[in-house]
């Protein structure tokens, strides 16, 4: 059964139209030095005293859910500190079947469908080469015929990102680009956006295969900050960098292990996470359809052939 080609609505011609103004307007712009910029003000402490109206302001304003946050509102020093806030222990849960692929992040589901060609789907009458979201044809021929499923991060969204799988690391990629918005009019309008963002990846050996977690910037995106190997954060802020625009890698041997619903990543400031799954190993769940919110740990997809899979 294969998955069904979908993607978000596109948002109405009236909003299409301020959208296409707006983001004329944004490309024209010095998207890293604006979004390094904000990332600067938003690492700006916040007198303890306003701490828990400044916050409190913004949950409000874009819909976050402060019950969940792990510490009191004045304990975050700063607007990025809040903004890449944990959980309290215990609010998520994850798959009973251990090869089930859970969701790496809260979010909303874009597009999911079968890689075709060596393409995926940004939206309606939109695809990218999976080989350019990689930066890497060998890497990319991998996936051919498998499956993408594409998570939105709104502002609200907890914006820490997970393993959805357990498995190793044997490489991770960082690729220099833009910083154009992520969202649903500009994923209508602007052909191969994830693959003119800035991006970071890893690939993943699990029992399912080989998996990609690939980490989309955007604008107000000031950095993606790597879990699984802190040095990376030390060499440079995770920002465009026009200078540099090759693609910088590490390869990891031995490769580095993580569990599902490890910490791997955090965007700080949100956006889109991409993942890809080998062909013929996992079908998506319902929770998985276009629109749907799901939270970090919910099953995206489960193994075809779970008695045929072993461990990595």
């Amino acid at each position: 059964m294969s998955a069904p080609e979908n993607s978000p609505d596109l948002p109405s011609p009236k909003v299409s139209l301020g959208w296409r103004a707006t983001l004329s307007l944004l490309q024209r712009l010095p998207q890293a030095g604006l979004s390094r910029l904000l990332g600067r003000i938003a690492d700006v402490p916040v007198p303890p005293a306003l701490r828990a109206s400044v916050f409190g302001t913004f949950a409000r304003a874009v819909g976050a859910d402060l019950s969940e946050v792990e510490l009191p509102l004045a304990e975050y020093p700063t607007v990025n500190a809040f903004f890449v806030r944990r959980l309290k222990p215990g609010l998520r849960s994850w798959p009973e079947d251990p090869a089930a692929v859970a969701a790496p992040v809260d979010g909303i589901v874009g597009t999911v469908g079968e890689i075709r060609g060596g393409t995926a789907v940004q939206a309606k009458g939109r695809e990218y080469p999976v080989a350019e979201l990689l930066g890497d044809e060998r890497d990319a021929q991998v996936f051919d015929g498998g499956r993408f499923i594409t998570l939105y991060l709104s502002p609200r969204h907890y914006h820490r990102i997970h393993a959805p799988v357990s498995g190793t690391i044997p490489l991770a990629r960082h690729i220099p680009g833009g910083l154009l918005p992520v969202n649903v009019p500009s994923v209508a309008h602007i052909p191969d956006l994830f693959v003119t963002n800035e991006r970071l990846l890893c690939l993943m050996d699990s029992r399912l295969g080989r998996v990609a977690v690939v980490a989309v910037g955007a604008y107000n995106v000031a950095r993606i900050s790597t879990a699984f190997d802190r040095s990376w954060g030390g060499e440079r802020a995770w920002v465009s960098n026009r200078r540099e625009p090759v693609p910088r890698e590490r390869t990891y041997n031995p490769p580095i292990r993580v569990e599902r619903g490890s910490e791997l990543m955090a965007f700080h400031l949100g956006s889109t996470v991409v993942l890809l799954l080998p062909p013929g190993a996992a079908e998506p769940t319902a929770a998985c359809r276009p629109g749907s919110e799901v939270r970090l740990g919910e099953a995206l997809a489960r193994p075809v052939r779970p008695g045929h899979l072993s461990a990595p």
